[in-house]
């Protein structure tokens, strides 16, 4: 009787998986008589964040300093706007109100704070 040995090879295939995207942080901010709530907002660079905006009494305008986001709320009761920002490096983002909206106007702001992972 003959011992018959198979040798059988395996390719092993590797195969590199994205990561999933990220879900956006949500945060809701209520703008009235000259404030923002909250004014503070603090995320990490990599993720995006997601503000739903909305007015407790008139038109406020909402303006990210150094970016292309500028945007009016609607009065109160008429709806919210939602503004998508994904910073490009960590630091503080200054926001306003970019509508002027009352003798406060001037003292309506805040800022978004991005630090490293």
């Amino acid at each position: 009787m003959r011992t018959l040995i198979l040798a059988c090879t395996f390719a092993v295939l590797a195969v590199t998986v994205p990561p999933a995207p990220q879900a956006p942080k949500v945060v809701r901010v209520t703008a009235e008589r000259f404030r923002f709530t909250p004014d503070e907002i603090r995320m990490r660079l990599g993720e995006t964040l997601e503000l739903h905006l909305e007015s407790d009494d008139t038109n406020h305008g909402f303006h990210i300093a150094g970016t292309e986001i500028r945007r009016v709320l609607p009065k109160r009761g008429q709806g919210e706007i939602v503004v998508t920002f994904t910073p490009d490096h960590a630091g503080r983002y200054a926001f306003e109100c970019s509508k002027v909206c009352g003798a406060g106007h001037e003292f309506m702001h805040g800022a978004i704070v991005v630090d490293q992972e």
